[in-house]
């Protein structure tokens, strides 16, 4: 098995990279190359999503990806109204256009192999909506529509598409995102019903679950993992 995770120099991401390590040939992307190294993974690819990423599209070929992880993705907090024009279309971009293109550019080598994984990682905020987040939100909403099409269309190649949706996680993302609202750490733990930050850990071995042969018969599938946050208080 060829894995390869997007935004995985830190948080979920590398997380999930040290968590596959022992079941596939691990390739990653990031921005960040020293921390890349860092992983020890079989190869990596210094790419940033808003931008150009034809180098990580002949990445992907190059190494017959047949698990694909799209993790990375970018937070922004304020008003619609508030945000540029260029902001707008770089969440876009890299949370749900480059995602799009990279599951396009990997399907085909797994249509030869009649076989494949793609993982996205969404966010609880695409299933419930987050005031002042419009464009994240949309953006992971979009992700989980993007799951259940292609699940249709590739089911009958054995390749399973389905997405993760944290809710706060332990993360240098979820903690800056605490900073960017109205509202304290605290504020928020009460607010879950477990009174707690999920760990990156937990996303981590739900991948590894949804790669196995185990979970064959999981597709399009929308999994919240969120402490308990979407059902409410």
């Amino acid at each position: 098995m060829n894995i390869l995770i997007t935004g995985a120099s830190k948080g979920i991401g590398k997380e999930i990279a040290n968590e596959l390590k022992n079941i596939g040939n691990i390739f990653i992307t990031g921005r960040n190359e020293s921390a890349l190294k860092e992983i020890g993974a079989s190869a990596y690819c210094v790419c940033d999503l808003s931008g150009n990423i034809e180098q990580l599209k002949h990445f992907i070929i190059d190494n017959q990806i047949d698990i694909l992880i799209n993790n990375a993705g970018e937070y922004i907090y304020g008003g619609l109204e508030t945000l540029s024009d260029t902001n707008i279309q770089r969440l876009y971009k890299t949370n749900l256009i480059s995602p799009a293109e990279l599951c396009a550019c990997s399907i085909p080598y797994m249509k030869t192999k009649k076989w494949g994984r793609i993982i996205n990682i969404g966010s609880i905020s695409g299933v419930m909506g987050e005031a002042y987040a419009s464009i994240y939100s949309s953006s992971k909403a979009g992700l989980i529509g993007l799951t259940k099409a292609l699940a249709l269309e590739l089911a009958e190649y054995n390749i399973t598409v389905n997405t993760i949706n944290p809710g706060w996680v332990e993360t240098e993302l979820g903690l800056n995102s605490i900073e960017e609202s109205d509202f304290s750490k605290e504020e928020i733990i009460d607010c879950i019903p477990q009174k707690r930050f999920v760990k990156p850990q937990e996303i981590a071995a739900l991948c590894k679950y949804l790669i196995s042969e185990n979970s064959k018969g999981i597709t399009g599938q929308s999994i919240n993992v969120c402490a308990g946050l979407s059902i409410g208080v």
